[in-house]
């Protein structure tokens, strides 16, 4: 049978592993995962470029007026396994992991108009299928027509210890009840927030990730991208 290629939208909780899950399908099926991350960097960059950031402060309608001359795609490496991102057909994978974009992105960020732009190439990304991408608002405001939605949680408690896991193996001397408040604090905001609130499409699928392995995540997901892809899904 041909399996149709599909839109994947992960939506989730902070701490939940949404960027590990939405990476890893996107390598067994072989499909695109659109990295916003990556997409704030390219403009981050192309700004760097000409000259549009200063002390620290981009100049906002330098930056605004040329988006339009900025296009992003993603291209799945065959030889890397790995997704690389593209500025106006050049492939600016490292150079956007550098630290002066990585000083700058967070200004950039902000503007409501670089975000606006944004949602509409990640949608041009996504006219073809085939893609994966993980976020907020990703199966709300995004991708709404996505033909599987995800929306991943766990107890603010589990998601807690393993964020206090990875810092202490990391090496540094955190407190698990700061960790803790600054997990529930970040639920909050996210669901109370004006623009692009956390919520569950109403046709999402809930996948609570607290008792679950990565790789029961991904075969769980697996399964139920491929009752969308063949269409047999009960």
């Amino acid at each position: 049978m041909t399996k149709k290629k599909i839109v994947i939208a992960i939506d989730g909780h902070s701490s939940c592993g949404k960027s590990t899950l939405a990476k890893s399908l996107a390598r067994e099926l072989g499909y695109i995962y659109i990295d916003s991350g990556a997409m704030y960097r390219v403009v981050t960059l192309y700004a760097l470029r000409n000259g549009w950031i200063q002390n620290g402060q981009p100049l906002r309608e330098k930056v605004i007026e040329g988006l339009k001359n900025i296009k992003i795609t993603f291209h799945w490496d065959e030889q890397t396994e790995k997704n690389t991102t593209f500025l106006n057909g050049e492939n600016v994978e490292d150079e956007i992991r550098q630290l002066e974009v990585s000083q700058n992105v967070s200004p950039i960020s902000t503007i409501g108009e670089v975000r606006h732009e944004m949602v509409k190439q990640q949608r041009e990304n996504g006219k073809n299928k085939g893609i994966v991408m993980d976020g907020r608002d990703i199966g709300t405001v995004v991708f709404p027509d996505a033909e599987l939605k995800i929306f991943m949680t766990a107890s603010p408690q589990i998601r807690a210890q393993r964020r206090y896991l990875e810092l202490k193996q990391k090496g540094l001397d955190v407190d698990f009840d700061e960790i803790l408040k600054n997990v529930e604090d970040r639920d909050t905001i996210d669901s109370g927030r004006e623009i692009s609130p956390l919520r569950k499409a109403d046709d999402a699928i809930v996948l609570d990730n607290s008792n679950l392995t990565r790789q029961e995540q991904l075969q769980w997901s697996l399964e139920k991208a491929t009752e969308k892809m063949e269409g047999n899904e009960s």
